[in-house]
């Protein structure tokens, strides 16, 4: 009966370790925020690329998000790429005629056997609704694509490689 139960508690283990690897996506932790805030969450980065180390994760900053602060890493280099607005925006202090369009940290490694979260403070839009920020993981060997956004009809757990989304709730 025991060799049962092992037998049992093994197979229930490794259903369990198949099941993580198929739902392991970068997630945005949290992912639920007031419009119209300053919001701090980070892209939990939960594997590698086919056991290889992530060394590099980019994200693109979606429409809205006037302001973007990225969190230092020891051992990552961050860089930032800005676009122009095509109309810019009074903001509180001054006219924001640009934002980030892009934050890449390059460096770590990350082993494939360990997770990590890449930090973003950031101004919300006032309007409800979600946003997704499309993320490229790039490996020593490979790359994920967390770029696919759902259509309508679409649920998100649904896509292949889902790009993270932080839901935003009406103002507080």
């Amino acid at each position: 009966m025991r060799l049962l139960n092992s037998a049992a508690a093994v197979a229930v283990l490794l259903f369990g370790l198949a099941v993580g690897d198929a739902n392991a996506h970068v997630t945005a932790n949290p992912d639920q925020a007031p419009a119209d805030s300053w919001f701090r969450t980070a892209l939990r980065v939960s594997h590698g690329c086919e056991g290889t180390p992530t060394v590099a994760v980019r994200v693109r900053m979606p429409d809205g998000v006037l302001s973007v602060r990225p969190e230092m890493k020891p051992g990552w280099e961050i860089s930032i790429t800005m676009r122009t607005l095509d109309q810019p925006i009074e903001g509180p202090h001054e006219t924001v005629t640009e934002v980030v369009d892009e934050v890449a940290w390059r460096g770590g490694p990350l082993p494939d056997a360990y997770f990590d979260e890449f930090g973003l403070s950031m101004r919300l839009p006032a309007e409800e609704g979600t946003l997704y920020f499309p993320t490229v993981q790039e490996c020593e060997e490979g790359v994920h694509r967390w770029i696919e956004i759902p259509s309508a009809g679409q649920e998100w757990g649904d896509l292949e490689q889902p790009a993270p989304f932080v839901t935003i709730d009406p103002a507080e």
